[in-house]
């Protein structure tokens, strides 16, 4: 099991460069979980492809219909104090340190390709290419 962040999510249903990396990881291990950030962090990647003129609205939504079904029973809660204490002591964003405090929380890796978790936490979290062997 991991923590997938919201990149990751993205990259496995969204097609582009990186879908191959995230069916790799996918592959290795197919149960992903999430803070329920998750979800306004996707709309939002969704809304900057259809800003972009990449995806048009009935697309997007069946994207996010996709990424709602692959996380359906794997979405958590967090606590605020765990969370602000994480972003207090590494200068992270607070919706970052959701994705770490529950990876710490439940002993298991965070997948990101976001380069500040990736030196700031790195006992927690892993970068895709790491964790497949790439």
């Amino acid at each position: 099991m991991i923590v997938a962040d919201t990149n990751l999510i993205a990259y496995l249903l969204i097609p582009g460069q990186k879908t191959a990396l995230a069916q790799a990881v996918f592959q290795q291990d197919p149960a992903w979980i999430a803070p329920f950030l998750w979800r306004s962090e996707f709309r939002n990647v969704l809304a900057l492809y259809m800003r972009q003129g990449q995806l048009v609205l009935a697309d997007a939504l069946l994207f996010m219909e996709a990424a709602e079904t692959l996380l359906q029973g794997c979405e958590y809660q967090v606590e605020s104090m765990p969370v602000l204490r994480l972003a207090e002591r590494s200068g992270c964003a607070a919706y970052d340190c959701e994705f770490v405090h529950l990876a710490q929380e439940l002993g298991i890796p965070l997948l990101t390709f976001d380069a500040k978790l990736l030196k700031v936490f790195p006992q927690t979290a892993i970068a895709p290419e790491s964790f497949v062997g790439h």
